[in-house]
């Protein structure tokens, strides 16, 4: 017997970048071939929406189960079939740290000393040439392959991830139309990404809309599993530095100001959840905000 693990609709792709670096996209394209005692499955006709995900090695069989165990029920659940799209690396570990560091954070970057006294420095700033990637070779490779809504393009991400779906909002803000930042590492480059975000401007017929979350134990207070460790002392004074849970809500109540951005935006306290947590309650959430049929 094979110990091989295949998902239904799943397919596997390794593309490189114009920078030569090679990047795997994880793709799921809903299957037409149904069992008799569910609804037949149709594409819409301006296509299906997309949920693009970044740390895709991480999250992408967390949002396929959501969407698969979901979108033949819609009036239970208001949510539709779609494609998930998860850009990750050529490894089997949930994150590659070192281009992740390179590939979400915003410009300008810097240099930090190796993760592995051999290993290279780590670099960051590589955010917009990522987004040229996924701009300009990655949604092609997609589109040649199944018909995708351009008016329902919903891009995911968290921590770094979160920090680049916010950059990916400021400064193309036609490219996604609903943007998912989890945890977005706000406090980073000394807050550089509120600088970009007073920068933004949202000249476009159909502004984006943003889901802003964050967990609950990523405010001043530890989780209470954390409480007593020989490292609690330092989790508290990083935690007040961040403040990750406070930006996330503050740039949420922001973006919605009539008289700022004027965005439709929501923000969720993902209760009982920490840094690490996070992903998994945001990822299904991501699938409803991606994917619903009534909004």
């Amino acid at each position: 017997m094979s110990n091989a693990y295949s998902l239904a609709g799943a397919s596997v792709h390794d593309i490189e970048a114009a920078s030569g670096a090679v990047y795997r996209l994880l793709l799921y394209v809903p299957r037409m071939e149904v069992p008799d005692y569910l609804p037949a499955r149709t594409m819409p006709g301006e296509g299906w929406p997309l949920l693009l995900m970044t740390d895709g090695n991480s999250c992408f069989g967390t949002a396929v189960d959501a969407l698969r165990s979901q979108a033949d029920y819609p009036k239970g659940t208001n949510i539709g079939w779609g494609v998930i799209a998860a850009v990750g690396y050529p490894t089997e570990e949930a994150y590659d740290p070192l281009r992740r560091s390179w590939d979400l954070s915003p410009p300008p970057g810097t240099s930090f000393p190796p993760y592995t006294p051999d290993g290279p420095p780590v670099r960051t700033g590589g955010a917009d040439e990522f987004l040229d990637f996924l701009e300009s070779r990655l949604l092609p490779f997609i589109t040649a392959r199944t018909k995708i809504d351009p008016a329902r393009k919903s891009l995911f991400g968290h921590s770094f991830g979160g920090l680049f779906a916010l950059h990916a909002l400021f400064t193309r803000p036609g490219l996604f139309q609903k943007i998912i930042a989890v945890s977005p590492t706000i406090h980073w480059d000394d807050c550089a990404i509120l600088r970009t975000e007073k920068a933004a401007t949202f000249d476009l017929p159909v502004r984006p809309s943003i889901h802003l979350s964050a967990g609950e134990h990523e405010g001043e207070r530890l989780a209470p599993f954390q409480e007593g460790n020989e490292d609690a002392a330092a989790r508290l004074i990083s935690k007040k530095t961040e403040r990750t849970l406070a930006y996330a809500e503050e740039m949420a109540a922001k973006l919605a100001e009539p008289d700022g951005a004027n965005l439709q935006t929501s923000f969720e306290n993902l209760a009982n959840h920490t840094h690490m947590s996070a992903p998994t309650p945001a990822i299904a959430r991501a699938v409803q905000v991606a994917f619903s049929l009534k909004q």
